[in-house]
């Protein structure tokens, strides 16, 4: 039985593993960004204007309601009547901020979506067509609400019912 004994004990020592080294590996990662400015433009509420839908966007709406040239209209809206036509208009906040950029102001431009033969636009008192962007403001201040009034003009030969609707396209460009 001895024997038994002493040859387990023999198995069992050439069986254990000798002390192993460590496995290591090793490498570098390279990193690089180049930083880029840039801004960005929302339009918010102005409290003496139309509650816009979308605030705090760049993709709001302004929705005037029913409009006309004696009625009543609603609440934010100014109307001016003149010889054959009205006007309908709403303050509208203009917001642009930048980041990592140098510029000291922005240039604000605006250009319908859509022709209207019809109607005349403003943005900010400046008159908008879908020919070409107009310049709102060349120094546009940035991080201010910037109030860029909308209006509409409506001949008086303009159909009861009829629906007036378009988009206008802003952007700010970096001064």
């Amino acid at each position: 039985m001895k024997k038994l004994i002493m040859i387990a004990i023999a198995a069992a020592i050439m069986i254990v593993p000798s002390m192993a080294s460590a496995q290591t590996a090793s490498g570098t990662l390279t990193v690089t960004a180049t930083v880029n400015g840039s801004i960005s433009l929302v339009f918010n509420s102005d409290a003496a204007g139309v509650a816009l839908t979308g605030s705090g966007t760049n993709a709001a709406t302004l929705a005037f309601g029913n409009v006309s040239a004696f009625g009543a209209v609603g609440a934010g809206v100014v109307r001016t009547t003149a010889a054959a036509s009205f006007t309908v208009s709403s303050a509208v906040d203009v917001n642009v901020t930048k980041a990592n950029s140098a510029s000291a102001n922005y240039t604000l431009k605006a250009q319908l979506g859509a022709a209207d033969a019809t109607n005349t636009w403003q943005v900010g008192g400046v008159t908008v067509t879908n020919a070409a962007a107009a310049t709102v403001t060349a120094t546009g201040a940035y991080a201010t609400n910037n109030n860029f009034p909308v209006a509409i003009t409506v001949p008086f030969a303009t159909a009861s019912g009829t629906v007036i609707s378009n988009t206008i396209n802003y952007t700010a460009t970096a001064n």
